[in-house]
Parts: structure tokens; sequence; C-alpha cells
């Protein structure tokens, strides 16, 4: 099997492996292990599309492969790789920018539910696009970050006490809360530390009650079942997921599509 895919990987250079082993890749040298591979224990671990969310980090590169592969959910492990080319649109400013446009995303569903977030979730937001364009500086964002963790803390709070936050909200609100935590994780592994937890970790989970609600729609709310409930967040994990990845290569992977 030969095809293309893409590799995450971090260090000084943007060559360091990230998850689990400690090679150091070179640009076009071809890599092989034992076979036949066995996923998380012997392999060379590349990823589709679909699988970006799951397993960010600083560097993105483009990876041919050959030779046996394994397919799942999250990744292709394979035999045999070497790095073809850099993404280069991907960097820690493109991480931060990233993150603050899916905590924005969430705040806006929540306005768009009639429930206005705190304002100081906006302000984290604001915070890490300003300080990406070094229009702040380093002690401001961190007040804007410790802001937002207040604010985040009270509405999960109010959220929690609420009677809306019934079986079927719960389920709405699983799902978004995960959704957008998807959104903070892609950049913080991506070393946009600091910033990313700021806009799409506070924001996120500050905007976590109602967002989820119109996340998971009609479905969640007349949801009776266990199982309903799990299809409804399902449903609305799965659809916020789409967006990231496609607002992801619109805005920020310019460069990086690939035939997997």
């Amino acid at each position: 099997m030969t095809g293309f895919a893409y590799k995450w990987l971090g260090g000084p250079n943007g060559l360091s492996s990230v998850h689990g082993g400690d090679h150091e890749w070179v640009v076009g040298e071809w890599v092989a292990v034992q076979t036949p591979v066995v996923p998380c224990t012997t392999g060379l671990h590349l990823c589709r599309r679909e699988h970006l969310l799951e397993r960010c980090a600083p560097a993105l590169w483009v990876a041919e492969y050959d030779g046996d592969a394994f397919r799942d959910d999250y990744k292709i492990v394979v035999g045999r790789a070497r790095l073809v080319r850099r993404i280069e649109t991907w960097t820690d400013a493109s991480a931060r920018l990233f993150a603050a446009d899916c905590a924005e995303r969430a705040l806006r569903r929540e306005r768009d539910a009639g429930r206005e977030p705190d304002a100081r979730s906006w302000a984290a937001v604001d915070a890490a696009r300003e300080f990406t364009r070094g229009e702040i500086t380093d002690k401001e964002r961190v007040a804007a970050w410790v802001a937002a963790w207040d604010a985040a803390r009270v509405a999960a709070w109010a959220a929690a006490g609420a009677a809306a936050w019934d079986a079927a909200g719960d389920a709405a609100g699983a799902a978004a809360r995960a959704a957008a935590w998807d959104a903070a994780r892609v950049a913080a592994w991506a070393a946009a530390w600091d910033a990313a937890w700021d806009a799409a970790g506070a924001a996120a989970w500050a905007a976590a009650g109602a967002a989820a609600r119109v996340a998971a729609g009609d479905a969640a709310r007349a949801a009776a079942g266990a199982a309903a409930r799990d299809a409804a967040r399902a449903a609305a994990s799965g659809a916020e997921r789409a967006w990231q990845l496609d607002h992801l290569f619109a805005a920020y992977l310019t460069d990086g599509a690939i035939d997997d």
C-alpha cells in the first residue's frame, strides 16, 4: 500500500517525534520499522485529514508511506515513511488564531440562543488575537486568561444548578463542551500553549451551557432515553468537528491539501 498522509512533529526544528518514540526525522529520508505493524506498539503513526484534531503538535508535515499499513478511527500506522514537505501555514500564530475562532464560535452560539456570554470570555478571545499580532504584553494576556477562567467557573456552577440542565440538556452540554475542548487542545498541542487555553478553553467553558443546547438542537431536547441522548450528543459533536476541520483548512492550512 502506498500513499500520502500527515505527520505531526515537534522539537526546535519541527522534526522530533511527539506521540511516542524518540526519532529525529530527516526530510526526504525513509524511516522503516519492524513489520507487521501493531498500533501503539510497532509502527510509524500518520494522520488522514479527519485525524488532525486528535493528534496535534507544533509542526505539520506531509509524509509519503508504503508497505504495511493499518488504519483505525484516529490514525494510520505504517511500516515505512518519509517526510515530503512541511505545511508552512501551520505556525504558533495560526494555532492561536484558530483556537480564538473556535472559542468565538461557541460564544456566538450562546448569544444566538438568547444568553449573552460574560464579557470576560469575549475579552479572552480578543486578547489571544491581540497577543498574536503583538498588540498587548504577556502580562496583559495573562490578566485576560485569569479573568476568563473566573468567568468560566461562574458559568459552570450556574449551569450545573439550572433547571434547564435536565437529561436532555446534559447530553447537549457534554457535546458542546467536548467539541469546544477539542479546539483548545489543538492549539495547545501546537505550542501556542497559554493563548490557546486562554481563548478556546476559558471561553468555551463559559459558553458551554447555552451553546450546548443549540448544538444538539431539538433531537437532544426531545430525547427520553440514554440511547437517544447518546445519538444526539454524537451528532452534535460530529457536526462541530466537521466545522472545525473545514475552517482549519480554509483559513490556516491553505497549503495543506493532499490526496490521502
